[in-house]
């Protein structure tokens, strides 16, 4: 069955980085879109940034637009994101997601946490 297993979230303080990391099973990883999603306490999960299958096409929320990367590595089955200049609004749990056969899947989330 699709699983993802994300981490690199972490405790951070503001303007500092983190890498996360999302590592993909059971689909057929090079062949789907894949997004980061976070959802922070007492608010509605937002969408972070997508990708396509062959990386060709990102976007990106504009609340996190030149700051963060979303990318994949297909050969490994791994999905990325790099934050940089975080802020401590960026605080939130963080999910990997991909819709396969109709069906929307969720990695079990790694915290992000930005405080000084």
């Amino acid at each position: 069955q699709v699983q993802f297993v994300e981490s690199g979230g972490g405790l951070v303080q503001p303007g500092g980085s983190l890498r996360l990391s999302c590592v993909a099973s059971g689909f057929t990883f090079s062949a789907y879109a894949m997004s980061w999603y976070r959802q922070a306490p007492g608010k509605e999960r937002e969408l972070v940034a997508t990708i396509t299958n062959s990386a060709g096409i990102k976007n990106y929320a504009d609340n996190v637009k030149g700051r963060f990367t979303i990318s994949r590595d297909n050969d490994k089955n791994v999905l990325y994101l790099q934050m940089n200049s975080l802020k401590p609004e960026d605080t939130a749990v963080y999910y990997c997601q991909t819709r396969w056969q109709l069906k929307d899947y969720w990695g079990q989330g790694t915290q992000v946490t930005v405080s000084s």
